[in-house]
């Protein structure tokens, strides 16, 4: 009886490698009209993945102190995007572990594409700016510009 169910699972494995390969094989050939067409440029995050349209992305990668939620992008381009979302920043009053975070509304601007260092067949944007509403947090300008790391 053992040596049957040994059997059986063998031929099964068997067979499913060979069904996985034949499909493999008879896939056409890869659409040349989609890999004709420009990439669009990426946004890289803390741990150095990249993205196109986040919809949450961490400026305080050290501490997590601030970060973007809620992106909604209106335009995202080969030289530019842009979203409205919120940037939640930490108060760290009375020092960041014991602080509170509190929400700014911001657009998020993104410029300045240029190759990933690691991946120069990817554009990814270099910069980006933030613009604060009314609300921004405490000795913040209404208009913060990051570079963004590679």
């Amino acid at each position: 009886m053992r040596g049957s169910v040994t059997g059986t699972a063998v031929m099964l494995a068997a067979g499913a490698l060979l069904a996985a390969s034949m499909s493999t094989a008879s896939a056409g050939p890869p659409d040349t009209a989609s890999q004709a067409r420009p990439r669009q440029p990426v946004l890289v995050d803390c741990r150095f993945d990249h993205d196109v349209r986040p919809t949450d992305f961490i400026l305080a990668c050290g501490d997590g102190n601030s970060r973007l939620a809620g992106l909604d992008w209106n335009h995202w381009g080969s030289q530019r995007a842009k979203a409205v979302g919120v940037n939640w920043v930490n108060d760290c009053k009375p020092y960041c572990a014991a602080g509170r975070f509190h929400p700014y509304p911001v657009v998020v601007r993104l410029d300045r594409p240029e190759p990933l260092k690691k991946h120069p067949d990817v554009q990814h944007f270099t910069r980006m700016t933030l613009t604060y509403d009314d609300a921004r947090p405490a000795g913040f300008p209404k208009v913060v510009t990051y570079p963004l790391w590679d």
